[in-house]
């Protein structure tokens, strides 16, 4: 997470400068808050807080949801957040990878939304020990971002069909950018990989924009997954030829990866402000996500 492609140097140079170090320092919070959250869903019976020590009575005996995935997620959803109050956009946030759901319950949760519908759920230390515990446990919440997760459209736990959705909602909704982070491991599946696909039936004049992120963390479930796999300059042509102007966001540093993140979804967002596409030009941006 730190790498752009060389048309987009200029531009990122021009952008970060819009972020102070205050409003950075405010983005890595919160996304690490996103992250301890996820990792309490999937772990923690008891102990929220970690006011005493950790003992095993404390952690699940079955645990659900994958961390892999999840801090990317987070990663995406903050930053959809910021460009979203900067540039006072109508946004929806959908996500593919299915065992993320702890992310997104995560960030309703900081937003205030889960609380708000399960007054249960509350914004305290036993309300904390209640999100943990009902996480992928019986008489809980299951592991993906089900219909129970605040906002949900889409059941995580069916791969592929994640990008279809956000097509879907942008011919419905013209004035819509649909944010759509694709796991590496569902673009493998059929309904993802011919989704791509769908960019030619979108007219930037009359339709709302898709800006899928393809979230290239290089596993699946039990194995590398084929994109991860393949050349940079491979892969690059792939998404050109598939009709988008691609963004390479991959990194390992948090504070470097959150300027880049910042300043390429500016440089997106502007890229979609002013896309009344010219025919055999690229139909939209996509940006990629990790290595």
């Amino acid at each position: 997470m730190g790498r752009v492609d060389r048309e987009g140097d200029a531009t990122e140079t021009k952008m970060t400068q819009r972020l102070s170090k205050e409003d950075l320092r405010l983005l890595d919070a919160y996304w690490r808050a996103a992250n301890y959250l996820s990792v309490g869903q999937i772990y923690l019976l008891d102990n929220p807080l970690l006011t005493t020590q950790l003992r095993p009575e404390h952690i699940k005996p079955r645990l659900l949801g994958h961390w892999g995935t999840t801090p990317g997620l987070n990663f995406v959803y903050a930053h959809l957040n910021r460009a979203i109050r900067a540039w006072d956009l109508n946004a929806i946030f959908v996500t593919g990878p299915g065992h993320g759901g702890p992310g997104v319950v995560a960030n309703t949760y900081l937003e205030g939304t889960y609380s708000e519908l399960y007054p249960h759920i509350s914004r305290d230390e036993i309300g904390l020990r209640r999100l943990f515990r009902q996480f992928s446990f019986p008489g809980g919440i299951p592991s993906h971002a089900a219909p129970e997760t605040p906002g949900s459209i889409n059941e995580g736990g069916e791969l592929g069909y994640c990008l279809a959705h956000a097509y879907g909602a942008a011919f419905d909704n013209p004035d819509l950018l649909a944010c759509c982070v694709v796991g590496d491991g569902e673009a493998e599946t059929g309904p993802l990989a011919t989704s791509w696909h769908a960019n030619k039936f979108l007219d930037p004049a009359q339709d709302g924009a898709v800006l899928p992120v393809l979230h290239l963390n290089g596993y699946k479930i039990a194995n590398p997954t084929v994109l991860a796999r393949i050349p940079d300059e491979e892969l690059l042509a792939l998404f050109e030829g598939y009709g988008y102007r691609v963004h390479v966001v991959a990194g390992s540093e948090p504070a470097t990866m959150h300027e880049q993140m910042a300043a390429t979804l500016d440089a997106v967002v502007e890229e979609i402000g002013a896309s009344s596409t010219p025919p055999g030009k690229a139909r939209g941006p996509t940006v990629r996500v990790g290595r």
